[in-house]
């Protein structure tokens, strides 16, 4: 597929997951600018074949199967929020179709990542895997590279809504390398001499501990903690509403068609 001109005609959009918590945001959110045109939308579930935009006359073909979605909307990137298992199958389907991807879901394993990264290189297209596209969980990370430099302990706690279907986030593990990086050696563990409930310390990766929180009334926080002797450091991230996702995930749809093969976090997209 050739990469589209961004001068002469919008980017044909096909929204994967459209139905979902995120993927009923980011459609809003696409709708509301220009050079973007959404061509349809697959979802997992029966229901209505077509969604009408409020306010306009445009319709958006509904489809159950992406690989009939994809020949009938002959997209240029295929905007995935769905699950691992379904997101996997259809993020290689769209690149062997030479449609460039991103995606916002999380629970990949590194052999998929490879995977996916050749089979985006055998056919020459872009593929944007980021595991937050929040502006704000991107600049914590970076900030937590550099800051875990000049600390010996690092514990993320991350806080989800009840129906989040990994632990922990995708986000937290990307932070967790984001420091383990910035800081160049194992950090210091902290270990009680007795654990009364097994688990209660988290999760260690990598020295890291990670702590997973779900429960109603939250979507999502992000917290990182760095400790030294005499002091800590505390850096926060809350997500308010899935509409701070849009700017990022628009910033990727622009540039995926310049990318041939893996890239990997909103932080690379934006330059930082």
């Amino acid at each position: 597929m050739a990469t589209p001109d961004l001068d002469s005609a919008p980017l044909k959009v096909l929204m994967h997951g459209v139905s979902g918590r995120m993927g009923t945001a980011i459609l809003n959110g696409v709708l509301q600018v220009g050079g973007v045109d959404v061509v349809g939308g697959v979802r997992g579930k029966i229901g209505p074949e077509s969604i009408t935009v409020p306010g306009s006359e445009c319709v958006i073909p509904i489809f159950t199967e992406l690989d009939k979605a994809l020949s009938a909307c002959s997209p240029d990137v295929l905007v995935d929020f769905t699950n691992s298992r379904v997101g996997f199958k259809g993020i290689s389907t769209a690149l062997s179709k030479q449609v460039h991807v991103i995606t916002g879901t999380t629970g990949f394993s590194s052999d998929e990542l490879t995977k996916l990264d050749a089979l985006a290189n055998n056919f020459a297209v872009g593929l944007v895997v980021a595991p937050n596209f929040a502006l704000g969980a991107v600049l914590l990370a970076s900030l937590a590279r550099i800051a875990a430099q000049h600390f010996d302990f690092a514990e993320i706690v991350e806080s989800h809504h009840e129906a989040k279907l990994d632990s922990p986030s995708g986000t937290a593990l990307a932070i967790a390398d984001a420091l383990v990086e910035g800081h160049q050696q194992q950090f210091l563990l902290a270990s009680t001499e007795k654990e009364t409930l097994p688990g209660t310390r988290g999760a260690d990766k990598d020295g890291v501990v990670i702590h997973s929180i779900r429960i109603p009334g939250l979507l999502a926080r992000h917290e990182v903690i760095l400790g030294m002797t005499g002091q800590t450091l505390t850096l926060k991230h809350d997500t308010i509403n899935r509409e701070c996702y849009v700017p990022g995930v628009l910033a990727a749809i622009r540039k995926v068609s310049s990318y041939r093969g893996l890239v990997f976090g909103l932080e690379k997209v934006l330059g930082f």
